[in-house]
């Protein structure tokens, strides 16, 4: 990659960061993470109590790239047909017409997905994995770029059905974001009381376009042939094996890491280092996003969810066993 190619992405970077920050107080990681599931073609799932800008954050960075968004509210009776499309009797020409659902937008947010059945859920990991739909036997592509955002609420369980661990894996990151510091919150109050919330997002949008541009650039950055078996090394110990196995992991991890977690650390990786204004990655870019990339791909025992064993704890002792080159 060539110095201008850097200077040009940081500065493409630097107008998506100026958007989102001007309708989003705080929420530096949630930032990050789509930033980096933006970078990287990915799809995120984000998890937290309701009220911390979720959908707000989710539609600020669709405007600041041009892009289309649609927002799905999950509950119970969503049928597949209702965010994927359906075909319809259009009584005027005597004929079926295909009405395309929500999905076919740049950015979808499923709001809740948790909420929707066990039906729906399917057809939406399909979309995401295969960027098409199919109605009435005939096959729509998705628009591109395409990033699905999707939210669950961990507090309620009433109503829900709860992502098996194997589709979660389909997701490249798993977000979970807090409340804002004392500080955010009076930034966020003031920003209503002035009407500075209700007004446009300030600063010039990219274009699609430059986004794909910055996509491809990603895939350039590049990884020493040693950072990826330390990143092999490291998704071989989260399944009990490595080059330092941990002592007694199989009493607190049923199911490791898939082939998808060490891809997903890889180009997590290759997305911060252009994040930072590098062509290159370093071992702390691999550490960056390891509990975004790794916390819905390990699999707790029973028995550690009974001693409250913390996903982000297993992480870390992986990290700290495994040698970093």
């Amino acid at each position: 990659m060539s110095a201008e190619e850097i200077e040009k992405a940081g500065e493409l970077l630097g107008r998506v960061s100026d958007i989102f920050s001007s309708k989003v107080v705080g929420q530096h990681d949630l930032k990050r993470a789509l930033m980096v599931g933006l970078l990287t073609r990915g799809h995120i799932l984000i998890e937290s109590v309701p009220g911390l800008a979720k959908t707000t954050a989710a539609q600020t960075l669709a405007s600041a790239v041009s892009g289309s968004f649609r927002r799905i509210q999950c509950t119970p009776d969503l049928m597949p047909n209702d965010i994927v499309g359906m075909q319809i009797w259009n009584q005027a020409t005597a004929e079926m017409t295909t009405q395309l659902g929500p999905v076919h937008a740049n950015f979808v947010l499923m709001d809740e997905i948790n909420r929707s059945s066990a039906k729906t859920q399917s057809a939406m990991l399909e979309a995401m994995a295969e960027y098409q739909t199919t109605i009435g036997g005939v096959n729509y592509p998705l628009p591109q770029p395409f990033m699905v955002m999707a939210t669950q609420n961990p507090i309620e369980e009433e109503g829900t059905y709860v992502l098996p661990e194997a589709q979660m894996d389909r997701f490249l990151l798993k977000q979970v974001i807090t409340y804002p510091q004392p500080r955010e919150e009076l930034e966020i109050l003031t920003r209503i009381e002035s009407g500075q919330m209700a007004k446009p997002a300030t600063g010039e949008p990219i274009s699609i376009e430059e986004l794909v541009g910055l996509q491809d650039t990603v895939q350039k950055v590049f990884i020493h042939d040693t950072l990826k078996g330390y990143i092999v090394d490291l998704i071989n110990t989260t399944r009990g094996s490595g080059p330092v196995p941990l002592p007694a992991w199989a009493n607190h991890v049923r199911v490791g890491a898939s082939p998808r977690g060490g891809i997903a650390l890889m180009r997590a990786a290759q997305a911060i280092a252009l994040l930072e204004g590098r062509h290159f990655v370093v071992p702390d870019d691999v550490k960056a996003m390891r509990y975004s990339v790794l916390r819905h791909r390990i699999i707790r025992t029973f028995d550690a969810l009974a001693d409250n064993v913390s996903v982000e704890g297993l992480i870390d002792a992986v990290f700290n066993a495994v040698p970093v080159p």
